[in-house]
């Protein structure tokens, strides 16, 4: 017999963080996530998100132990926008066995429908900086710290319960050319003159803070994400609090502004990471006592553990979509790619009803390296 509980107490939190540890313990693809951002994300003092969700964690058990976890969540921003009443599911881990898996989301059909929901879908996060999207293929890939990794019986058993697709992306692994593509080049110097625009990076942390570029960065995001399957734009608080947690990570030779010459406005950026999977695989999700080590040499020294960077955040103001915006930013970024010794480029996960942001990859060597999807039915 299965049996919910909903968590509440510290040492049930901390177990629903440490059972994702266990279940992957042996799989050579799976990146643990920062305990202490997990911690985090639940923590209403610590997340803006909770200023407009409903959020409630539970933990499965069977004979005294620990199957599977789950946390339910009623994002009332989208929910309005969208004029919905879905509840979401989301850090969604089970072993393999399919009773299990169905008693999980029955306790969250059960938790959004005594408030009213009429539909569940997921995997989703509290917000939309969370990770989400569960992976249908590419389950023998090295996974990312931006992303869900999970074993292929998770899908297997959702459809067999009865979900459907509610959205899909794609991953794709570029190569980073030896050099900018010819046409890129020429697109590159058509676009910024026809649009008067000019590239800016950033000199210094400093710069970063005095001139703004946070908020200007995840504005742009509102801005540019506002359609997406379920988006529901970041508040303020938010944005400040995503502020204060992307800046000690940023690398700003792998940032890129592109702005109107006359004005200065912002019209595009596009942000970049090293891949931190391994690091975060020999830190085991914890900063104690020595993960900040793996973490640190990864960030600071690019190739350290892995010669790929991840592309964390592009966005584009919706006027200058499908007008080549794009070009000016890699043609920028492809240099410190090679300076770095970066060989491949992953692409974050992107709606496949995103053409605008698919048909930027066309002058690249690249493959379709993972698919996900959330799931979704009525309750």
């Amino acid at each position: 017999m299965i049996e919910i509980r909903k968590v509440s107490s510290d040492d049930e939190k901390k177990s629903f963080i440490e059972f994702n540890y266990k279940l992957y313990k042996n799989s050579p693809y799976a990146v643990p996530d920062l305990a202490m951002d997990v911690r985090n994300t639940f923590n209403p003092n610590k997340n803006a998100g909770y200023e407009f969700c409903d959020v409630q964690q539970f933990l499965a058990y069977k004979d005294g132990e620990i199957v599977g976890r789950v946390a339910a969540i009623i994002n009332r921003k989208a929910n309005e926008k969208w004029n919905n009443k879905i509840v979401r599911f989301g850090w969604i881990d089970f072993i393999e066995d399919k009773e299990v898996c169905q008693t999980l989301l029955d306790a969250v059909e059960k938790w959004g429908k005594e408030r009213g929901m009429t539909e569940i879908q997921g995997p989703l996060g509290i917000t939309d900086m969370d990770k989400e999207g569960m992976l249908t293929e590419g389950f023998d890939r090295m996974g990312s710290v931006l992303t869900i990794y999970n074993y292929p019986y998770y899908p297997k058993f959702l459809e067999e319960l009865g979900f459907e697709t509610k959205a899909e992306w794609e991953e794709l692994c570029v190569k980073v050319p030896d050099c900018i593509p010819e046409k890129y080049v020429k697109v590159t110097d058509i676009v910024m003159k026809r649009n008067n625009l000019r590239v800016h990076k950033l000199k210094s942390h400093k710069e970063f803070i005095r001139e703004g570029y946070g908020p200007k960065l995840f504005n742009l995001v509102n801005e540019a994400y506002s359609q997406l399957f379920g988006y529901s734009e970041l508040s303020q608080k938010q944005i400040d609090l995503y502020v204060k947690e992307f800046l000690p990570l940023i690398d700003l030779d792998l940032v890129t502004f592109v702005e109107k010459v006359d004005t200065g406005e912002t019209i595009a950026f596009g942000a970049c990471m090293p891949s931190l999977a391994n690091a975060m695989r020999k830190a085991n999700g914890k900063l104690l006592p020595f993960g900040w080590f793996h973490l640190i040499k990864a960030l600071k020294m690019k190739r350290y553990y892995e010669d790929n960077v991840n592309l964390m955040l592009i966005a584009v103001k919706p006027e200058y979509q499908s007008k080549g915006v794009n070009a000016p930013i890699f043609s920028d970024l492809i240099p410190h790619f090679q300076k770095c010794g970066f060989k491949y480029a992953n692409v974050c996960p992107m709606l496949v009803t995103n053409s605008k942001v698919l048909a930027q990859w066309e002058y690249f060597e690249y493959e379709i390296s993972k698919r996900r999807k959330c799931f979704g039915k009525d309750i």
